[in-house]
């Protein structure tokens, strides 16, 4: 088998070494094949399966690694949040993942805008708290949301503003390391003279034999080493002087391989007062490179490129749909050939307003007057700065086995040079049969091109092997560097001597030797490496395909491939680590685990899908495990840039579960609701002693696997059983009312109605011809059951598709279940019908926003509405219509709480295993929001999880919004 393959022997399990290990140390350590196969892959196209996973708690625990691996003779290798592009952060050794518990931020100094921190300290994390005294750290990557510090240093990070701040090399100040041998060390400024230095004598030996090393080849260096900002290629030797140095310069780019960050100073920036955008679009991409240098005399912050299929795929997206057709689209609203995004930015206004006026006057002397959209409003910046973000993994978002690949996309050559070189890479393609997508760093030369290749053919190794040389001697042509910011990693390691000299790449073996003589740190990077077109290393290597699989769901929408295509879609980009803005991914909020976040679980379903680990591991207790914190939250379809959907992919594998092993008592009780609810409904109040008896819910949790730390839900003792007849001469809307509003929340469901026919709709509850009322089949799919969930679907279709088909509207009160009307039943039952309700299904706010402009409503005095949206209206991006129907309100002010997950998600906040995560997710945002409200603050919560959870967690009252405006009638 392959490197690669995680089922291979090598894994060190329940050995000697992990039990002393395990002793040791005060942080995790896993060494089964599930843990090995999440952290087998970074964002690269690469897959090696590490020897085990360590996650420290301190300097204390890698030091212990260290020496332990030393003595084993075990490789270590240090990585963050794991998003390197070009397999920096995978091999054959103990991967030690600082990002779990390595967080902490130590106090600022002010005075010399220094800060110290741990390695896995999270960019935006610290740029969050940096803030409130004006400060940052300006090397922003577009990872920001994720990427640690000490990944960052190791890589030699650059991001959009290094024009004006520079690299990571230039914000370090001194970075803590742990050698290979001894103790700790700080590696910072060392002045000329060494003789009175205070440091440990073997340090100095260090310092002094790098020194020479330098001196030697200072003449090699300055022939070989591109005159460029963005050089990131090899060791920094170019920084090190007899003069005094600072030996922190020479670890940044080292991507792990010298020695163990366990700590890095950082130098700050004052935040810039004023900004401002201009968003200039071309129609060649040509011209837009051949702008980039008179714009970049300017002098911008940053100038950014994007190209049309970029610009495409992010407008596919809803997320990035309204900055594209606001600020990129042409005035015909076609797509430009590509656009600058052009930031100026300094302490005064006038400056930055002049720029952008200057950059106006420019376009028109280039021939494109009117091409400039201007971006001021700081929401307005920030929108177009998120999609420019995402846009290395918005082109990955292609469906289809052939995906943009990374590999020269880190070019950067002389500015002036930028349009001739991208004119021979276009052409390069062309010969290899291939395109290429472009987005780039337009102000300092440095280019992102992906060329389309299949990285599953055979011959795909061969192409990318031929244009990775060529395209890096046409750099090396224009003086430029073939790593300009991505790093080195398994993929450009091997090019460092034909790039920079045999005589160069001895001295970068060198200096590896000097710092870690046993070669344990990070083997087969920058010195050393492998082949980079060794498909033994890939993450499809030779004998990769799909396990036999008869999914329960269609998943035709990814082309042949079916499920599993839509799983590889996951490229490992990790947005779905981000801790703070949006909702993805609650668990991994909670956790900081990555068996617990979207990638992870991704991970473990591709390896599972082509029998890389074992026989039929959908149905095995090592899925169950990756799955059983997913929430179903949807936040991943809607926030990870390329669409993966976990929470349909969780359905596949309880079906295959339950398939294999039955339902358990829970399962037939939360998945069977809709059909005994009827019956228990009957004898509401017996059904509801379990709220008021302490010693009804230990039973119950006994029995059923529930927590007894909260109440069951309440029955209603007057559900929503009638069917009022149709009244009005309006057009007809029909009322889907859902199996939780119907036995649990009828209060809702009466609001809606009487507020649906105030709106001079006619409208008409959804019913049955006989029998219990309709489902949209929620519940059964939480468990697996996926043909009860069909059944009922197509019992549902039968009464929903014809009034659909006729252009009436179904609008629908709990998201979870309008949600699976427009989401879940075309992959259930797919086919005209389903498509025809998919369409049709319209959340309750958005339908009084389109179509009741004319509302009758009276206030009463003012008003504070806090909005909790559900999951899967911000998957959907229905959220944002809660707050703006309510402020329809006279008096009412709205305003959304910034959360992520209420972390109820159905069943999940009441499963006694999943209760304590469930009350950990609410108070990540939710209930600090809550307790900050004032006490006559009103809450809504359209979700009915949402109201039972800020009930028993918070002790506040939540409504349905339609039950404000039942009440606001006039």
């Amino acid at each position: 088998m392959s490197a690669g393959h995680v089922t291979d022997r090598g894994g060190i399990g329940d050995s000697a070494f992990a039990r002393r290990l395990r002793r040791e140390i005060a942080g995790e350590a896993a060494f089964d094949a599930w843990t090995r196969g999440r952290y087998a892959t970074d964002a690269s196209i690469y897959q090696v399966t590490p020897l085990g996973v360590v996650a420290p708690r301190g300097a204390a625990d890698i030091e212990a690694v260290i020496a332990l691996a030393r003595e084993e003779g075990l490789p270590v290798l240090p990585r963050g949040g794991g998003t390197s592009q070009c397999g920096q952060t995978v091999g054959r050794a103990l991967v030690v993942d600082t990002s779990r518990h390595m967080t902490a931020i130590g106090a600022l100094d002010a005075e010399r805008r220094r800060i110290s921190v741990q390695p896995g300290v999270v960019l935006d994390r610290l740029n969050a708290e940096l803030a409130r005294d004006g400060l940052f750290f300006p090397v922003d990557v577009s990872t920001g949301s994720r990427a640690t510090l000490g990944g960052m240093a190791g890589n030699n990070s650059c991001g959009a503003r290094s024009i004006r701040y520079g690299n990571m090399v230039h914000n370090v100040h001194a970075i803590e390391a742990l050698p290979a041998s001894g103790g700790p060390r700080r590696f910072g400024p060392v002045p000329a003279d060494l003789d009175g230095a205070d440091a440990p004598a073997d340090h100095l030996a260090l310092v002094r034999a790098i020194r020479a090393l330098a001196a030697r080849e200072a003449g090699e260096i300055a022939r070989r080493l591109p005159k460029l900002l963005r050089r990131v290629g090899g060791y920094n030797l170019d920084l090190v002087g007899a003069a005094g140095h600072n030996m922190a310069s020479l670890l940044v780019g080292s991507e792990g391989t010298l020695a163990f960050f366990t700590g890095l100073e950082l130098d700050l920036q004052p935040i810039p007062r004023h900004a401002a955008l201009g968003v200039c679009r071309f129609d060649s991409l040509g011209a837009a490179l051949r702008a980039a240098a008179p714009i970049a005399a300017l002098d911008p912050s940053a100038v950014e490129l994007a190209d049309r299929t970029l610009l495409d795929l992010a407008r596919a997206r809803p997320q990035f749909r309204p900055v594209v057709e606001r600020f990129a689209a042409c005035e015909s609203g076609e797509t430009p050939a590509a656009v600058l995004i052009v930031e100026f930015s300094g302490p005064e206004e006038a400056p930055v307003a002049r720029a952008l006026a200057d950059l106006e006057a420019l376009a028109g002397e280039l021939g494109r007057p009117g091409a400039v959209a201007r971006a001021t409003a700081r929401a307005d910046m920030d929108a177009v700065w998120e999609m420019r973000k995402a846009g290395l993994n918005i082109v990955m978002s292609m469906k289809g086995d052939g995906k943009p690949v990374s590999f020269v996309e880190d070019c950067a050559v002389p500015l002036e040079d930028l349009p001739a070189y991208a004119d021979r890479v276009t052409d390069l393609f062309a010969r290899h049969g291939t395109r290429g997508t472009w987005y780039a760093h337009a102000s300092v030369g440095c280019l992102h091109v992906r060329p389309v290749l299949n990285m599953k053919d055979p011959a795909a190794a061969g192409t990318m092997r031929a244009i990775a040389e060529e395209a890096f001697a046409m750099a090396r042509d224009y003086g430029g560097a073939h790593s300009g910011e991505h790093g080195d990693g398994l993929v450009r390691s091997e090019f460092l001597e034909s790039v920079f000299g045999p005589r160069l790449a001895r001295a970068f073996a060198e200096t590896k030797d000097a710092f870690d003589p046993g070669g344990v740190f990070n083997p087969g990077k920058i010195v050393r490496p492998p082949r980079m077109d060794d498909r033994t290393l890939f993450r499809y290597p030779p004998g990769y395909a799909p396990a036999p699989f008869a999914p329960a769901l269609d998943w035709s929408d990814w082309g042949a491939g079916g499920m599993l295509a839509a799983v590889e879609m996951c490229n490992g980009n990790g947005a779905c680590r981000k801790t703070a803005g949006g909702a993805m991914c609650p668990s991994f909020r909670a956790t900081r685990d990555e068996a617990h976040v979207t990638r992870g679980r991704a991970n473990a379903l591709r390896l599972a899908l082509t029998g890389q680990l074992g026989p039929d591991a959908l149905a095995s207790d090592g899925m169950a495990e990756a799955m059983a914190l997913c929430l179903g939250c949807k936040a991943c379809r809607h926030e990870c840039p390329t669409g993966v959907d976990m929470a349909r992919m969780k359905i596949e594998v309880l079906h295959r579960r339950a398939a294999a092993r039955g339902f358990s008592r829970r399962d037939r009780a939360i998945g069977w609701l809709p059909r005994y609810a009827p019956w228990v409904a009957r004898a509401a109040g017996l059904a509801n002693l379990g709220r008021r008896s302490t010693a009804l819910r230990r039973a119950g949790a006994a029995w059923l696997g529930l927590t007894a730390r909260r109440p069951p839900p309440r029955w209603a003792r007057r559900p929503f059983l009638e069917t009022p007849a149709p009244a009005g001469g309006g057009p007809e809307a029909v009322l889907f009312v859902d199996t939780f509003a119907t036995w649990f929340a009828p209060e809702a469901a009466r609001a809606a109605l009487r507020v649906l026919s105030a709106a001079g709709r006619r409208v008409r509850v959804a019913r049955a011809a006989r029998g219990r009322p309709l489902c949209c089949g929620r519940t059964f799919l939480a468990v697996g059951a996926v043909e009860e969930a069909r059944a009922e679907a197509r019992r549902s279709l039968a009464v929903l598709a014809p009034p659909a088909r006729a252009g009436a509207p179904i609008v629908g009160i709990e998201p979870s279940c309008l949600h699976t009307l427009a989401d879940e039943w075309p992959a259930l039952l797919p086919g005209a019908d389903s498509a025809a309700v998919a369409a049709a299904a319209e959340p309750f706010e958005s339908f009084l926003l389109r179509a009741a402009p004319g509302l009758p409503l009276r206030g009463a005095g003012e008003r504070r509405v806090l909005v909790h949206g559900h999951c899967h209206q911000k998957a959907f991006g229905a959220a944002g219509a809660v707050a703006a129907a309510l402020e329809r309100i006279p008096g009412v002010a709205a305003s959304p709480v910034e959360s992520t997950c209420c972390g109820m998600a159905g069943a999940f906040g009441y499963q006694a295993e999943t209760f304590a995560v469930s009350r950990e997710i609410a108070g990540l945002d939710l209930l600090p929001a809550l307790a900050a409200a004032p006490a006559e603050a009103e809450i809504v919560a359209d979700g009915f999880s949402c109201r039972s959870q800020i009930a028993d967690l918070a002790g506040r009252r939540a409504r349905h919004a339609a039950e404000l405006f039942a009440e606001a009638l006039a």
